[in-house]
């Protein structure tokens, strides 16, 4: 555990962060929306539970970010996290109720029919994948597809998509 003034208390754990989006809103304004990814859990005893991203959140909208990116775990080694699609989603579930702010879920989110309910459920604003377009980088167009929803494409990617098959 750090010892110096970026480590100890809460205060300190999140010193640097606030200092970070202090400095670029102020650089970017408030015209240009503000996203800050969290990890929301460490998943252990000892480490960052919910109740410290609740408070961490509160502040950071005080300072105007516009969306928290909400995910978790990943700091400690041999951590058990229960994996399970969209696993993380009562994280982003409880920081939009508590805090008031958007949020995203991530997380083993990989069919676009779940991802479309946690939307209409109000569990997150957004769905971010990762490694979902790393296995599939054409995971849109199946989503899309799926959920009988028309999107436009540049014309140069028509010939490619699902509709073309």
């Amino acid at each position: 555990m750090r010892k110096d003034e970026y480590g100890g208390s809460f205060e300190g754990r999140i010193k640097f962060l606030l200092q970070t989006v202090e400095a670029v809103r102020s650089r970017i304004g408030l015209g240009v929306p503000l996203f800050v990814r969290i990890s929301a859990t460490d998943w252990v005893t000892e480490g960052w539970q919910i109740k410290d991203s609740i408070k961490l959140c509160l502040l950071l909208k005080e300072l105007g970010v516009d969306l928290i990116d909400v995910s978790s775990g990943g700091n400690f080694p041999n951590t058990q996290i229960p994996f399970s699609p969209g696993y993380q989603v009562q994280f982003s579930n409880q920081l939009r109720d508590e805090v008031g702010i958007l949020t995203t879920a991530v997380g083993g989110i990989t069919d676009p029919h779940h991802a479309e309910s946690i939307l209409t459920k109000g569990e997150a604003d957004a769905i971010f994948l990762g490694r979902e377009f790393l296995r599939n980088p054409r995971w849109v167009l199946k989503a899309a597809l799926e959920l009988n929803s028309d999107i436009e494409w540049p014309s140069q990617l028509i010939r490619g998509t699902y509709k073309h098959i």
